[in-house]
């Protein structure tokens, strides 16, 4: 994983599911790639793509240690995954209410602050 920004959906407001925006985007994958959610993104499916969800505990019903050991390699990578989009929110403009009176300007700091994110890698690499 070399922790790249590749997509960026419009901004929604922060009371809309993840997964509902999902849906609504009608995400279409071109290539073979492994996709990790958590377990709001269940009934998820694609062609291409190879969702990979952690294991349910169920009502009175234990996880296997494999199911469990499972859990926690999707865990790690996830974790690596949350850590970009902490990167991207060092930016106090991100992360905070947007007060801004122009259409679409929040798309545009967001495409900006993943930008920087992705230069700050390119950085980090050359040197």
């Amino acid at each position: 994983m070399n922790r790249e920004i590749v997509y960026l959906s419009p901004t929604y407001p922060g009371s809309v599911h993840d997964k509902n925006i999902c849906d609504s985007e009608e995400l279409e994958f071109f290539k073979n790639v492994s996709v990790f959610v958590d377990l709001g993104y269940l009934g998820m499916c694609s062609d291409n793509a190879k969702i990979i969800i952690p294991y349910k505990h169920k009502k009175k019903q234990e996880l296997t240690v494999e199911q469990k050991e499972f859990n926690k390699w999707v865990s790690s990578i996830r974790v690596k995954i949350e850590h970009v989009i902490a990167s991207v929110k060092i930016f106090r403009k991100v992360k905070e209410k947007f007060r801004g009176r122009l259409y679409a300007r929040e798309d545009t700091i967001m495409l900006v602050a993943c930008a920087l994110h992705n230069l700050k890698l390119c950085v980090k690499n050359v040197a």
